[in-house]
């Protein structure tokens, strides 16, 4: 039920008040040279398990007095989804154009990530302003010719989001994480909207094998791995036109998690 979902939430919050902080300048010193990135999907009740059982070993961000962060995400797409149907074709090389904005800051970013065939990324943003037309200033236009494989007159905004985040860091700054939860869809092309707000999106980050607290109770909980891109999640769940053979599993078993967790 929703007003059980919405108490989870809560509970949430007033767990991580509990929490020590770490300031974004101190997590700016989390350098993770050979970085392991780990997503696993939850149960948003699973959050308040872990958070509960994680809090002597690891600190909570806290920016501007706030640890549960609003993020919107609008992403840019070729009109026949070029980039969404690279990594529905499993394509290692790709690439993702995306405008970020923090919702209680009001900052927004212009983010363009690229994957190569080792499955590193590279991320590299400026500053926009989100009520103007970023897309077409001579700014954009330069860095996405510096940085992307396509320009302005080739992109469209394809899909919305909306999630809140919790980011952790570890006591010896070799380890961070981050948690997912409240997301929420909203299709440009069809313009269908969908709610997954009984998951969760969790991502561990830790240099090498250095040894971590929350994958060994992940693996307590027998909670296991699953890739999760909110981009072709968002769009495969949207808009059933779209081709998906690649998510079609990870779709039925997310959206069977989120139906447990509003039983």
């Amino acid at each position: 039920m929703e007003n059980d979902i919405q108490h989870i939430y809560q509970n949430i919050d007033d767990i991580i008040r509990s929490y020590d902080s770490v300031s974004l300048e101190e997590m700016k010193r989390v350098r993770l040279m050979n970085r392991i990135d780990t997503k696993y999907i939850v149960r948003v009740g699973d959050i308040q398990k872990l958070l509960e059982y994680s809090r002597d070993d690891y600190r909570v961000q806290e920016v501007d007095g706030e640890r549960n962060i609003a993020y919107h995400t609008i992403y840019y797409d070729t009109r026949d989804h070029q980039m969404y149907i690279a990594h529905q074709n499993g394509k290692k090389t790709r690439e993702k154009i995306r405008m970020r904005t923090y919702v209680s800051s009001g900052l927004s970013f212009l983010e363009v990530k690229n994957k190569n065939n080792r499955g590193r990324t590279d991320k590299k943003r400026i500053k926009v302003d989100a009520d103007s037309d970023y897309m077409h200033s001579e700014e954009t236009r330069s860095f996405l010719a510096k940085h992307a494989w396509y320009c302005p007159d080739e992109l469209e905004p394809h899909l919305e989001n909306r999630f809140n985040r919790i980011t952790l860091v570890n006591h010896g700054m070799t380890e961070r994480l981050t948690m997912d939860t409240g997301l929420c869809f909203h299709n440009y092309s069809n313009d269908r909207n969908g709610s997954l707000s009984g998951i969760a999106v969790v991502e561990l980050k830790r240099d090498g094998r250095t040894p971590s607290p929350m994958h060994d109770l992940l693996i307590r909980m027998h909670i296991h791995t699953m890739g999760f891109s909110k981009y072709c999640i968002g769009c495969a769940f949207t808009d059933p036109t779209l081709k998906q053979n690649l998510f079609k599993e990870r779709i039925r078993s997310v959206l069977k998690l989120n139906e447990v967790s509003h039983v």
